[in-house]
């Protein structure tokens, strides 16, 4: 995120409506719809009600409504209320989360087990010492 162009939305800011872009970082309020196709910050102090989609989300401030990420981290003061739908979730101390999660590698469709192969039997020659 450092070498590309980062969209800020200042602390002073209140937006309502879409916003879709690449890297940002949220300092003030937004309500509407967020999809990010790289990372997500919404800083300490922010409140933000909104869908959301990124690759990747850290939350320091508020956030309450639906979120699809590859990762979430919740920082100390983060304070989110909704949806979870993250491959990685990191959670730290002092943070706080309501509502459903759904985290980790998803199973895909049961694979039907193999076949077993069919047994072919061959006659076996008859011993000799066979009355012994």
């Amino acid at each position: 995120m450092a070498d590309e162009k980062v969209t800020v939305i200042d602390g002073q800011v209140e937006i309502e409506g879409k916003l879709k872009g690449k890297d940002v970082v949220i300092h003030g309020r937004f309500k509407g719809e967020i999809a990010v196709a790289g990372r997500l910050v919404i800083a300490e102090g922010a409140k933000v009600e909104a869908s959301v989609s990124a690759d990747a989300l850290e939350i320091a401030g508020q956030l309450e409504g639906d979120v699809k990420a590859r990762a979430l981290t919740l920082s100390e003061k983060a304070r989110m209320h909704g949806t979870v739908d993250a491959r990685v979730l990191v959670v730290r101390e002092g943070a706080w989360l309501s509502g459903s999660v759904a985290s980790g590698e998803r199973e895909s469709a049961p694979k039907p087990a193999p076949e077993k192969p069919v047994a072919q039997y061959a006659s076996l020659p008859e011993r000799a010492d066979k009355g012994v």
